[in-house]
């Protein structure tokens, strides 16, 4: 199976990650982490990126806050599938990783999840994954199926402890 590439930006959003990285080895997908800076490293960053499929990754899940370059940087020096998680770590609570992340330019693409959404980024470069590994489809099927069963037991605990009629 081919391996997830994560980069951060800094230390600092390694809390996401770990989201990520956590998924990740619930379904049993190989991974690799980096800390590079689109800006601080950029060279660094460039040549991750344009050596990324060479070292077997289907995907790179990149994590940045404030300015957010990150994702665009590397999907700019790949045609691999890049992901964007904005991380908050400034004044507006993420909103300016959101939007830097999301405003990308015709012809590089980056998918963007939520502010801090480390989970879904690695369940969205598993699905990518998935579309040629159908052990790992049936994993993720099975992740959902055990997410509707979970809340449907919580429904029926809370109509017993509320439901008076």
């Amino acid at each position: 199976m081919k391996a997830i590439g994560i980069v951060m930006g800094s230390k600092s959003d390694m809390p996401v990650v770990q989201k990520a990285i956590d998924k990740l080895r619930e379904l049993e997908i190989p991974y690799e982490v980096h800390i590079l800076s689109a800006h601080r490293t950029p060279g660094e960053t460039a040549e991750y990126a344009r050596s990324a499929r060479g070292r077997g990754l289907a995907a790179v899940i990149a994590f940045a806050g404030m300015a957010a370059h990150l994702a665009g940087v590397i999907a700019a020096n790949t045609t691999l599938p890049v992901i964007g998680v904005p991380c908050a770590g400034s004044y507006l609570e993420g909103l300016d990783a959101l939007l830097a992340t999301v405003q990308m330019p015709s012809g590089i693409p980056v998918a963007t999840v939520a502010i801090g959404g480390g989970a879904n980024a690695a369940i969205l470069a598993a699905q990518i994954l998935a579309v040629d590994d159908h052990e790992l489809a049936q994993r993720l099927v099975d992740q959902r199926t055990a997410m509707a069963e979970t809340i449907l037991d919580q429904n029926m605990l809370l109509q017993q402890e509320h439901n008076t009629k």
